[in-house]
């Protein structure tokens, strides 16, 4: 992490590809050496959540609660492939500063996303009346699916951006609906 920090004073927008619970060991060297310093270092976090048979030690569970408690650091979670394509071209070309993808081992759905990726803003898949749902990455389509095998008019939200999260589209479905899950 100290390494792609020097590259990224250097001029280059280095892209840290890594277990997501490896990254838990660096973590004085991502507060210390990259937010800190303000510096543009994408954190490409690959096995987020949990891992099945690669076994207890790869299951990428604390990065959400660790990455979250530094100030500076922003937090994506694609739900399909062609989301994490769109979120590591913004990551590298467009953003400024310290930035983490979290993505799964496998993507088992592409989820149709009806906008193109929008930093800081959450998307409403399916509308509802009766309650709203709101999912981060591998877990939407998931979501998708047990809505529509309900007789309840389900609310999905796409979070697509856990830091900072877009409270506005979030609050506004709340206000429909009256009650929120959160899947994550």
């Amino acid at each position: 992490v100290t390494f792609f920090f020097v590259l990224s004073k250097g001029g280059l927008v280095p892209v840290v590809a890594i277990y997501s619970t490896f990254l838990q060991r660096a973590y004085d060297h991502i507060f210390h050496d990259v937010v800190l310093q303000k510096a543009h270092v994408v954190f490409a976090l690959d096995r987020a959540g949990l891992v099945g048979e690669d076994g207890e030690t790869h299951h990428g569970i604390f990065d959400i609660s660790y990455l979250s408690s530094i100030p500076g650091v922003a937090i994506l979670a694609p739900s399909s492939a062609s989301q994490l394509e769109e979120m590591l071209e913004y990551s590298v070309n467009s953003h400024n500063g310290p930035i983490a993808i979290r993505y799964p081992k496998v993507f088992y759905s592409d989820v149709e996303s009806k906008n193109n990726f929008e930093f800081g803003k959450a998307e409403v898949l399916k509308e509802g009346t009766d309650i709203t749902v709101v999912a981060e990455g591998s877990m939407v389509s998931t979501v998708l699916d047990a809505a529509n095998m309900t007789k309840l008019s389900v609310e999905v939200i796409d979070v697509r951006t856990i830091k900072p999260v877009d409270k506005d589209t979030i609050l506004k479905s709340v206000e429909k609906t009256g009650k929120i899950i959160t899947v994550e």
